[in-house]
């Protein structure tokens, strides 16, 4: 499969967002192997845009294994800079599977309340919260509001 395309700039703003990313596969003295394809794979399919360290000190292998991981996995190459080679893909959608009618649950929560004398213990309190209330920050439970819509919303 021939990899994806991408313009000038597509490809220096994915360059400037791997900066600060670290190595996600490392491909050592085995090259590349079908266990290291199913695990770059996986990686672009996690996280979109990743990096990938190569062992080897052999530049023409490395720019082998660069191109073939881009046509093989149909992945844009983004950057090839020593030993270090980025790709990206974008992720497939995930399958959204809630029901429409389903309301958030009640969940359980601990809440420390200070005592009113200067030197008593605090307590742990466990409080339910519902799914429409809301804990303030002085560990008060209250109903949530409803979400206010603007005018114009309601007019269309």
């Amino acid at each position: 499969m021939p990899h994806i395309q991408l313009t000038p700039a597509e490809r220096r703003q994915r360059r400037a967002d791997a900066h600060h990313l670290d190595p996600v596969v490392l491909i050592g003295s085995d090259g590349l192997t079908e266990a290291v394809r199913k695990e770059v794979d996986a990686a672009l399919n996690a996280h979109g845009l990743i990096k990938v360290r190569i062992f080897s000190d052999d530049r023409t292998h490395r720019e082998q294994i660069y191109q073939s991981l881009a046509g093989d996995l149909n992945a844009a190459p983004i950057q090839h800079i020593g030993k270090l080679i980025i790709l990206w893909r974008p992720q497939p959608e995930k399958e959204r599977v809630a029901a429409e009618d389903r309301k958030p649950g009640p969940r359980d929560v601990k809440v420390l309340k200070y005592s009113s004398k200067g030197g008593g213990k605090p307590e742990i309190k466990q409080l339910r919260v519902l799914g429409n209330q809301r804990l303030t920050a002085g560990g008060i439970v209250k109903r949530a509001k409803p979400r206010q819509t603007s005018i114009k919303k309601r007019q269309d």
